[in-house]
């Protein structure tokens, strides 16, 4: 399997980090500015590339919510946003802060979208319902 395809599943196992669930009623999208075209920065770097993710859409006037999106195991987890915004804003947003895919919810359904992987190389897809995805916790994890 092409390292490109084995990250592609990665990003298809994600689970989802709340501190309160959301409404199945939503349309939105998940972003993070974490490690920027897959490649892993210092807990300071992605830190600072959040804090000018969460600027972007606070200038969008757009309900949004912290998350931590993760592995299963927890062993990768990364601070996110959940943003209530449309799906081509969302991969223009992706897109911005160099992200090779985002995810999109939509009725319920968890899509996985391609940003700054090729859509020759790599085709949007349904990878389940969002809520079988959601892990509610009492605060979310410190990622230093």
């Amino acid at each position: 399997m092409s390292e490109l395809n084995s990250l592609w599943q990665y990003y298809q196992e994600a689970e989802f980090l709340f501190t309160q669930a959301l409404s199945s009623e939503l349309t939105f999208a998940i972003i993070t500015a974490h490690n920027p075209k897959g490649q892993l920065l210092s807990a300071c770097q992605n830190r600072l590339l959040d804090r000018q993710l969460q600027l972007a859409i606070e200038k969008l006037h757009r309900p949004y919510r912290a998350m931590i999106g993760a592995s299963s195991d927890r062993a990768h987890m990364e601070k996110s946003w959940a943003v209530a915004i449309d799906k081509a804003s969302a991969i223009r947003l992706g897109c911005q802060f160099n992200q090779n895919a985002i995810y999109f919810v939509e009725q319920g359904k968890l899509q996985l979208i391609p940003c700054l992987l090729s859509e020759s190389e790599l085709q949007e897809i349904e990878i389940g319902t969002f809520s079988s995805r959601v892990r509610l916790v009492n605060e979310l994890p410190d990622l230093d």
